[in-house]
């Protein structure tokens, strides 16, 4: 069925081209979530305002499309996936307002829950729900799915939190329940709906049997079907609405804005992992803990805990513990130290009386305390990253009462063994009764569809009928559980919650099929792919965590969607398809647009770099290895070359002037598809070759500085007030601290190899890497001097290939931190710096390093949200300038206070330069700015 013709032409003139998607390369793309199914949109339409939700619902009412929406898409029961019109968040929905010192904030749907925690942090708050994808889902699913986590339990979930809420209605109607006009509207257009929702409200309160089982399953952590708790919760019907929104995934409105009442972030913490003998020991201690001052307790079953035993990190004993051994991980969090300890004191005194087989007693340790967590965080992404190609990785979410909960977690592990689940795994949050099981499932074949099928019968049937428990306790319903709601909940109350929808959805055009479904099959339709693509890929779980710090997230691709639609290339090709338009399509989104920094690997919970892909795609198009021989070979006259060509640039800019030389280079550029670089103001000149005199009978210690062949070739753009080179600066700093600057020998023949490894040629760029290696160990006379680069990209790349372990190498910020600090004095300067962490100080693990540097600086440093990656990318920056573009859209108003950046790689200060409206320099510039010489 295709869309109705009138709702086209309609979409068509209410949203700009740009942002309308229906080639079968987008809508692949975007047909995409965390769970294993797949629906194809067939018109996903990026939405920008809440006025265009607004005329798209009115439209979608009148000619009876389904329409589903989407934030971050990270939900695992495919409540962001249709086969209709997929509305997507875009980058205008990430308002905020912080009320009451911290006690409320008011938030958009675009926010990215960490985000709202950090604006909430300087207040010691942050907001109640507290999910393990917390650093990529968005509020808007936060709240549709009612998430919670680790410490957020019942008390502090969305429901519980929400102190107001703006919604757009199935008809296109709008209200705020914080604004008294906005309310007074509504019950004048809907005043009978209200009544209607009232009634409810009442026959509900009044059937004591229903009302005594609505309160019991919400004892529980509970997400299945709607909030029929605002029912018996409430008796205004404007509160019903409201908290009838939450956990209602998409099926009963569009949340265009929620404030919280926010909760408090204690400052003092400390973990520790108690192992038991068996279950019902672990289970028992949980019982105890439910009245202790506890902030979280994670159950890991002995599988869990063997599926991370050999990972780096891990305590040794993990290794070695029973077969039936269970643990808990417990967390305390106080106001105080003082009080943190009285707790401690107090969880350790109830544990007395039982059996322990191993334990990691309480630690206040940060490190430490994320080495334990990293046990329970790693677990999900264990089974993952072991599992055989083609299969996915299910994540199913139940809740026991606690009370039951070792008999629970016992007749689990019975179903896993029948249904010959041997790889599952058993953890979860214990003080409310929510576990968590993984499991890989291929659905290639009907016997393996069975299996699931049959499996899930006998679970709904443990959970909901033998427990009387909650199928889904913070996942929320989706569609793997649509068909099991009623089971769960009985005919009344499935039957409450149909009219509820009819209510307010009247003609079931928000997310039909999700939370609830006339169809008993819609668990095992529409089951996702994961075939085989290339084994840098084929571990992803498609969860979608590697997309916030993706420079072209918006642009074109992202890494989750690189990897789905290069797995249904090859799929197509196995099966004789034709992908010629696929590929190329995909050539422009998802291999020139990729900036390929592997930024996305440190969000993945299986450690997948998309940029390895994506260079390994590229190297299969290198097909110059002559010519990229000759300039390895030649690279000395190449560097001159570049010069050459950035004097002729400056000589253009001075005969032409630049507003015409940038419009004349940006035409010829986009003629030339990238193939000749944009110029721009914040272009360099050219730097002169290095030339150093060496100082006879130096008897200071010597530093050997590699300035990185970007630093030798550009200079400070004209424009730039500071024109002092990079080179001058670095060596003038270092000898301010009483080094001798010594240089490697034939330093312009010199690369670490980056340029060519970026466009695909690994011989020729591994030649270069190892040729620089070697002059480095002579200069440091074989490493017994340290090593200086003045960029971090380089020095990652010659760091993550060290062989020769004699070398020490330091990016700027780790040399000035472990180097420089005793040696100079510093005075912070009154005047703002913007601070921009590169995608290689990162990998470097420098990343907080070079902000405390700043702030040694500066009195006020300035950290752009948002920004993780410039996506100037070398010399993408030049060729694909959108990308850079794009990911520096709001450095603007970020920096608008700012006189000056700081950075660590010259090619990256270009584009920051241009997108910022304000000098990028070197962290160098900045700390000679400030210091002084110690006197000793």
């Amino acid at each position: 069925m295709s869309l109705p013709a009138a709702f086209i032409r309609e979409a068509q003139r209410l949203i700009p081209a740009q942002r309308r998607f229906d080639d079968p390369l987008s809508t692949l793309a975007f047909g995409t979530d965390a769970s294993f199914y797949r629906l194809i949109p067939k018109l996903v339409i990026r939405v920008e305002s809440e006025d265009e939700v607004v005329a798209l619902l009115q439209l979608a009412q009148a000619e009876k499309v389904p329409v589903t929406f989407r934030a971050a898409g990270t939900s695992l029961s495919g409540q962001a996936i249709t086969d209709s019109v997929l509305l997507v968040l875009g980058d205008n929905w990430n308002g905020r307002e912080v009320r009451q010192q911290g006690a409320q904030i008011r938030l958009q749907p675009g926010v990215i829950g960490a985000q709202a925690n950090a604006w909430l942090a300087p207040f010691g708050r942050k907001i109640g729900p507290d999910p393990a994808s917390i650093n990529a889902c968005k509020i808007g699913g936060i709240v549709a799915n009612n998430s919670s986590g680790m410490c957020c339990g019942t008390a502090q979930n969305s429901y519980h939190t929400l102190a107001g809420i703006r919604v757009v209605l199935a008809d296109g109607t709008r209200l705020d329940s914080e604004d008294p006009a906005s309310v007074s509207a509504f019950q004048a257009s809907h005043g009978e709906l209200l009544e209607q929702l009232a009634r409810m409200g009442r026959e509900t309160r009044t059937n004591t049997e229903l009302a005594a089982k609505i309160r019991h399953k919400y004892r529980l952590k509970n997400t299945t079907g709607l909030s029929l708790n605002a029912l018996v919760d409430f008796d205004e019907p404007l509160d019903i609405l409201s908290h009838l929104l939450v956990g209602s995934e998409g099926t009963l409105g569009f949340i265009s804005a929620v404030t919280y009442d926010t909760v408090p972030d204690h400052p003092h913490k400390a973990s520790a992992l108690i192992v038991f003998p068996d279950v019902e020991i672990c289970c028992n201690a949980v019982t105890v803990l439910k009245t202790q001052p506890v902030s979280a307790v994670e159950l890991l079953d002995r599988r869990s805990m063997r599926s991370v035993q050999d990972k780096p990190g891990m305590p040794a004993f993990v290794r070695e513990l029973s077969d039936n051994a269970c643990a808990l991980l417990i967390e305390a969090r106080a106001a105080s130290q003082a009080l943190l300890h009285e707790q401690l004191a107090q969880i350790m005194a109830s544990l007395a009386p039982f059996a322990v087989e191993k334990q990691v007693d309480f630690t206040e340790d940060p490190q430490e305390n994320a080495r334990l967590w990293a046990i329970r965080k790693d677990t999900f992404p264990a089974v993952g990253a072991v599992r055989q190609t083609g299969t996915t990785v299910i994540i199913e979410d139940v809740t026991f009462p606690v009370e039951q909960l070792a008999i629970g977690v016992r007749r689990l592990i019975e179903l896993f063994d029948k249904h010959h689940y041997d790889e599952a795994i058993l953890f979860g949050h214990a003080l409310e009764g929510n576990l968590h099981f993984v499991f890989t499932q291929g659905f290639d074949d009907p016997e393996q569809v069975a299996r699931y099928s049959a499996f899930m019968e006998d679970v709904t049937q443990l959970v909901a009928v033998e427990f009387g428990g909650s199928l889904k306790a913070e996942h929320g319903t989706g569609r793997n559980m649509a068909p099991f709601v009623e089971l769960e909940w009985g005919r009344d109350a499935y039957q409450l919650m149909w009219q509820l929808k009819r209510l307010l959805d009247p003609n079931g055009i928000l997310n039909p099929d999700v939370v609830l479904s006339t169809d008993p099959q819609i668990h095992l339709k529409n089951l996702k792919p994961l075939p085989a693509a290339d084994e840098i890929v084929d571990k992803c779980i498609e969860c979608g965590f590697c997309e916030p710090v993706c420079p072209s997230n918006g642009l074109t691709l992202t890494p989750r969607q690189r990897i789905v639609i290069w797995r249904d290339i090859q799929a197509k090709k196995r099966a004789g398809i034709d992908t010629t338009e696929l590929e190329r399509g995909y050539h422009y989104q998802g291999i020139d647009t990729c900036a390929a920094t592997g930024l996305c690997s440190q969000r993945c919970p299986v450690g997948i770099n998309t940029g390895e892909l994506v260079k390994k795609l590229r190297s299969r198009e290198a097909h110059h290895d002559k010519t990229a021989t000759w300039l390895a070979d030649h690279f000395k006259t190449a560097l001159q070359g570049a010069r050459f060509t950035l004097h002729a640039a400056n000589g253009a800019r001075m005969l032409l002037g630049a507003p015409r030389l940038a419009k004349i280079s940006a035409a010829l550029s986009k003629a030339s598809s990238g193939r000749v670089p944009q110029w721009t103001p914040a272009m360099p000149q050219a730097e002169q070759a290095i030339r150093v005199t060496p100082v006879a009978d130096d008897q200071r210690p010597r530093v050997v500085y590699l300035a990185a062949c970007v630093s030798r070739v550009m200079g400070p753009a004209a424009a730039d007030r500071e024109q002092m080179s990079l080179l001058d600066k670095t060596r003038g700093l270092l000898e301010k601290a009483g080094y001798q600057v010594v240089f490697p020998d034939n330093q312009d023949s010199l690369c670490c190899g980056q340029p060519f490894a970026s466009k695909g040629y690994n011989e020729q760029a591994d030649a270069k890497r190892d040729e620089l290696l070697a002059a480095l160990s002579k200069a440091s006379r074989g490493g017994l001097d340290p090593i200086y680069c003045d960029t971090s990209p380089c020095t990652l790349r010659l760091v993550q290939e060290l062989k020769d372990t004699r070398l020490d190498l330091y990016d700027p910020v780790r040399f000035i931190r472990t180097h420089l600090l005793d040696k100079l004095t510093f005075t912070p300067q009154q005047q703002p710096i913007a601070v921009h962490v590169t995608c290689s100080t990162q990998h470097l693990g420098e990343s907080q390093a070079l902000i405390e540097l700043a702030r040694l600086c500066s009195v006020n440093v300035v950290i752009p949200e948002g920004i993780h990656c410039c996506g100037f990318a070398g010399d993408k920056g030049f060729t694909q300038p959108e990308l850079n573009a794009h990911s520096l859209r709001t450095l603007k108003d970020a920096v608008q206070y700012c006189e000056e950046g700081i950075s660590t790689s010259r090619t990256c200060e270009i584009g920051l330069t241009r997108h910022g409206g304000i000098d990028y320099h070197g962290l160098v510039y900045l700390v000679d700015r400030v210091t002084q010489p110690r006197r000793t």
